[in-house]
Order: C-alpha cells, then sequence, then structure tokens
C-alpha cells in the first residue's frame, strides 16, 4: 500500500512539473507572440516634431519593438487644436494602449490628464520644462505614470553663437506663445544669461496664429536680430515672420536643424531624431515591462551642435566669418522649401 501510495506522489508530482514546464512555455510563446498597442499623438505638423516621430519609431526598433512585426502604431495629430489633442488622448485612454507616446508639451498634457486614472503609461518627448509641464515635482521626480525626455535648449550656446556672429547686437527679440509653459521657461532662461553676453532679451507675446504678422512688424523695429524657441504656434507659422525679418534684413537664429535648413542663418540647436530616439527606447523598455514610466526619471539633452545656412545669411547680407563655418557641423548652401 506504501509501495503504491510513493507510485502514485511520484506520478502527481511529475504531472505538476510538466503541467508547470508546459505553463512556461505558454507564457513564453504568449509573449513572445504578442503584439504590442502604441498610441502616437503630435501636437502639430512641422520639421522637429516630424523628427522626434521617426526618431520614436527608430528607438521602438532599437529594442526589439518593430511595426508589423510585433507592434501596431496608431499615429494622430492634432494640427494645433487643444480640443483635437484632449480627443484624441481621451481616445487612446479608453482603448488601454500599451503606451502613449505625446510628441509637445500640449499633448503631453493632453495624455497625462486623458490616462492619469488608468493604468496606461505616458512617454513624452519636445517637452521643454517637465516641471512647468506639471509633469515632475521641484526635485524632478515624477507626478504619477508618466516619464519621457525634455528639449531644453542650449542657451547658452545659442547666447556664444549671436554674440560671435554679431559683435555689436545689443538686443534680441523672441516671439513666444503666451500659451505654452514650455516658451516662458526658455525666456526665463535666455533672461537669466543675457547679461553674461551683454544682451537685453526683447519678447513678444502672440495668443493665436493671426497676431503673428502685427507682431513680427512690432518686434522686427526694436531688434538686432531673432531667436526662435520650440514654441509651436511660432514655428508652424515661421514663414510669415521669416519673411517680414528678411525684408528688415534682420537675422532669425533658429532652435534645430529643420528651421536652418528653412531660412534662419544659424543655431546651437538639437538633434530632434535622436531625442526621438532616446524617447523610443525608454518607451520599448516599459512596454516590455522591463522599467515603469513613474520610477524611469526623464533625461535632458544638454549639448547642441551649430549649425549655419550660408543662403539665409547670403539673402540679408550676412557674412558668416570662417570660425563660426568652423564650427559647424552642417552647412547648408541653400533654402528649402516649407511642406
Amino acid at each position: 500500500m506504501r509501495k503504491m501510495s510513493k507510485i502514485l506522489a511520484a506520478g502527481l508530482a511529475a504531472v505538476m512539473a510538466m503541467s508547470m514546464m508546459t505553463g512556461c512555455g505558454s507564457k513564453k510563446e504568449e509573449s513572445k507572440d504578442k503584439t504590442y498597442e502604441v498610441g502616437i499623438l503630435q501636437f502639430a505638423e512641422h520639421g522637429s516634431l516630424d523628427n522626434c516621430r521617426k526618431g520614436f519609431i527608430k528607438g521602438l526598433e532599437n529594442e526589439g519593438l518593430k511595426e508589423g512585426d510585433n507592434l501596431k502604431i496608431t499615429y494622430k495629430n492634432s494640427q494645433a487644436d487643444t480640443a483635437t489633442d484632449n480627443q484624441i488622448a481621451s481616445n487612446f485612454a479608453s482603448k488601454k494602449k500599451d503606451l502613449i507616446c505625446a510628441i509637445a508639451t500640449p499633448s503631453a498634457q493632453s495624455a497625462y490628464n486623458a490616462a492619469k486614472d488608468s493604468d496606461t503609461p505616458v512617454v513624452y518627448t519636445a517637452v521643454t520644462s517637465p516641471e512647468a509641464a506639471g509633469f515632475v515635482n521641484k526635485d524632478g521626480k515624477n507626478i504619477g505614470n508618466i516619464t519621457g525626455t525634455s528639449d531644453m535648449l542650449p542657451v547658452e550656446g545659442q547666447l556664444k553663437l549671436i554674440r560671435q556672429m554679431m559683435p555689436k547686437a545689443k538686443k534680441i527679440g523672441i516671439l513666444y506663445s503666451t500659451n505654452e509653459a514650455n516658451s516662458k521657461a526658455a525666456i526665463e532662461v535666455y533672461e537669466s544669461l543675457a547679461d553674461k553676453y551683454d544682451f537685453e532679451i526683447v519678447k513678444q507675446g502672440i495668443s493665436a496664429s493671426a497676431d503673428i504678422p502685427m507682431a513680427a512688424d512690432s518686434l522686427i523695429k526694436k531688434v538686432d536680430c531673432i531667436t526662435n524657441l520650440t514654441d509651436n504656434l511660432v514655428v508652424s507659422n515661421m514663414q510669415t515672420y521669416l519673411a517680414k525679418a528678411n525684408e528688415a534684413k534682420i537675422p532669425v537664429f533658429g532652435s534645430e536643424i529643420e528651421q536652418v535648413k528653412l531660412g534662419c542663418v544659424a543655431c546651437v540647436g538639437l538633434d530632434y531624431v535622436k531625442l526621438g530616439e532616446k524617447t523610443g527606447e525608454m518607451a520599448a523598455k516599459i512596454i516590455k515591462g522591463e522599467a515603469k514610466a513613474k520610477d524611469t526619471a526623464y533625461e535632458t539633452f544638454k549639448d547642441g551642435e551649430v549649425i549655419i545656412n550660408t543662403a539665409a545669411a547670403k539673402k540679408i547680407g550676412m557674412t558668416i566669418d570662417e570660425d563660426v563655418q568652423d564650427q559647424a557641423k552642417e552647412t547648408y548652401n541653400k533654402i528649402e522649401s516649407a511642406k
């Protein structure tokens, strides 16, 4: 009887072991075969944000998540409309995406508000100040299930470049949207460093695209040059005030490579493809369960690169010295047309 019991016990143990092995195999197989769903919400359509999106998808691929294989991406652009932005974010959250990627501060705020009562993680990019946007506290700790990358401008490098290219300049103009927390945060940095390079910052706020022509006319009369922020409203309408500045022979400095391609004379700017790529790599780890958004510190790219456009400078009668040209990582000899 005891022998029979031992045989039965051994048989039961073998069955349980086999069951556990089969179960583990099923979980591995299930994980391997799973298709993850990611929603990408982009606030506006312009070069830097488009580059963020391209980089983000590349970053996912770097970590083994490829669209068509194990990844489904739903991309939506709110065309700079806040109501549409909120609607798209709410839709993504209700459909319980594995992750929402939000490109630019307004979209990140929409996604954050829509997903904060759910388990859906949010990863943002092209957010200048996560603290000003409400995503981290004063200690830089995430507030909620959200993380990402900041595109805070290398302001000191930009001021150095402007001083080098315009030794006699005194006043730098900045056109900005009064509704963007990003822009206000960036202006504060400019103002804190301006005296160091003997500059005065002249601000001109707008609240809508229709304000830009008149605001540009006013600003151009007061300054020696204009420097751009990564302000979505302003950048989306850059050609309007760039044309006015060119007519007045006022140099416009960009904040990233796409703006220089389109006619700004130069910038010390960020590579938005690389920024997006880093964001995608962060997101992939969160999607795969290797990290949690709430425990992942946001990252900032601090070093910018000198980009110049000799054709844009020539158009306003500006000469770019050889020492500046030697510093440039990229030099463009033509002005591209806006898409």
